[in-house]
């Protein structure tokens, strides 16, 4: 995501990052390079031109140019502006206590993915503990009630519809009686609508908003329509009052210009991100590791929260009894790959290492190995995949053919195999001597 504003931002911070001495005219160049930038990425006129009155009048202060190390503090100061620009702090739903019906309305044009996004939020909740409810009051789009119905089934929450109903007021107060008797503590009503506004959608919608008086009122837009996603939001927020935004296709915008208006324009947070099209595939959106992300710091945080999604502390410390074991297979290799693929897409997952931002792509990934791998090590047998010493040549055509690669791919990934045990086996080791790890991190570094 983000990747033509993330590469002209980062060089233009490499110009004056590193020096020990800036200018205002370094400043000027570094800051109109960024401008640049901001506008290709179809950001806001208004809020460009914000954020460079306010970083321009900060960067030229004494504090920077004046201090130790007045690149990094050029950098701080833009990282700050930036954060908040796409909105300060991340902002949590305000929904009441579990012991409380908390109700929140999901809007957005057709197209949007709001339907899928509200699903995709009750599976959220649900996994926090919540009771949720999905309340089909899409009553307009053919099958929206199907869809919703469908994808409830998936994730195990339950989904309340009247079938041939045309009024969405009467489908959510018998939904709210449904969940009242049900225990439910989070009411999650999908809501009619439109190719793009009109009157007749808005005065539905405001008549269903009055009447639940919901703890929070969403707009789901699509972040690849850039400046529309802003305007539209503008216009939900004028007609019916908004409490956030939930941004979709946000892992396939490669500008960013509706984050990076939103807030200023609308005044509203963006709440989520959608960064895929899997159930699990909705983030929250924490600007500040955002901001790190178009700067090219990159957001290991946020990589590290995905790995633990996927990997309990057992299985972590299975797989390191392993390595100290020297019992480490093909098989462990495999499902290592297989939750590498759980945590989403690799290109994103490689923007959020510092650096790596718009690097590699997936056709990259795919000469890397990854993919490869999966395929050559699933063509084995489990007796293979447990004693990769057993694979001859014959072993080795027969897998080939198997996964569409060829023998020397197959040799190629049991030589990695073994030189990845090898490091297994140092690394164990000198885990248990931090003098040793030390030294070999360093005479690594300066190689």
């Amino acid at each position: 995501m983000f990747e033509k504003l993330t590469g002209k931002v980062a060089d233009a911070m490499k110009f004056i990052a590193g020096k020990s001495t800036i200018t205002e005219k370094n400043i000027d160049e570094s800051i109109e390079a960024i401008k640049m930038a901001l506008l290709e990425a179809d950001v806001n006129l208004r809020v460009v031109r914000r954020f460079v009155n306010a970083t321009v009048e900060e960067a030229k202060g004494e504090k920077v140019l004046r201090s130790i190390n007045p690149g990094q503090q050029f950098v701080k100061i833009v990282h700050d502006k930036m954060t908040m620009f796409l909105g300060g702090e991340a902002q949590n739903l305000l929904l009441k206590g579990p012991d409380v019906l908390s109700k929140v309305l999901m809007l957005g044009l057709q197209g949007s993915g709001k339907t899928t996004t509200s699903a995709k939020l009750a599976y959220q909740l649900q996994r926090s503990g919540r009771k949720p409810l999905l309340v089909a009051c899409d009553l307009v789009r053919p099958a929206a009630m199907e869809q919703l119905s469908v994808l409830g089934e998936q994730i195990g929450v339950p989904v309340f519809k009247i079938n041939g109903c045309s009024d969405s007021l009467k489908v959510y107060h018998e939904a709210l009686s449904f969940a009242k008797l049900s225990l439910i503590d989070v009411m999650i009503i999908d809501t009619t609508g439109r190719l793009q506004i009109d009157e007749p959608m808005m005065e539905e919608l405001s008549r269903l908003q009055r009447e639940s008086a919901s703890d929070e009122t969403l707009l789901v837009a699509d972040a690849m329509t850039g400046q529309s996603a802003v305007d539209i939001a503008k216009t939900f927020d004028e007609k019916i009052g908004l409490t956030g935004v939930i941004l979709t296709k946000f892992d396939s915008d490669t500008r960013g210009g509706a984050a990076l208006s939103l807030k200023t324009i609308t005044g509203k947070p963006i709440k989520f991100v959608g960064t895929g099209e899997r159930t699990e595939d909705l983030e929250v959106f924490h600007p500040e590791r955002m901001a790190s992300r178009i700067l090219g710091m990159g957001d290991i945080i946020t990589l590290v929260e995905k790995a633990q999604q996927v990997m309990n502390k057992q299985e972590a410390v299975e797989i390191q009894k392993k390595m100290e074991r020297e019992t480490f297979t093909l098989e462990d290799w495999l499902n290592q790959l297989k939750s590498v693929k759980k945590m989403g897409n690799l290109q994103s997952m490689l923007g959020m290492i510092p650096g790596m931002q718009g690097q590699i792509n997936e056709d990259d990934l795919d000469k890397a190995g990854l993919k490869t791998q999966e395929a050559i090590i699933s063509s084995m047998t489990k007796k293979e995949r447990a004693n990769h010493l057993i694979i001859g040549p014959s072993r080795r055509s027969r897998i080939a053919r198997g996964s569409g690669t060829s023998v020397a791919e197959v040799a190629r990934l049991l030589k990695q195999f073994e030189k990845m045990k090898t490091m297994m086996k140092k690394m164990s080791k000198m885990s248990k001597n931090p003098a040793a790890m030390q030294a070999m991190m360093q005479g690594r570094r300066f190689k």
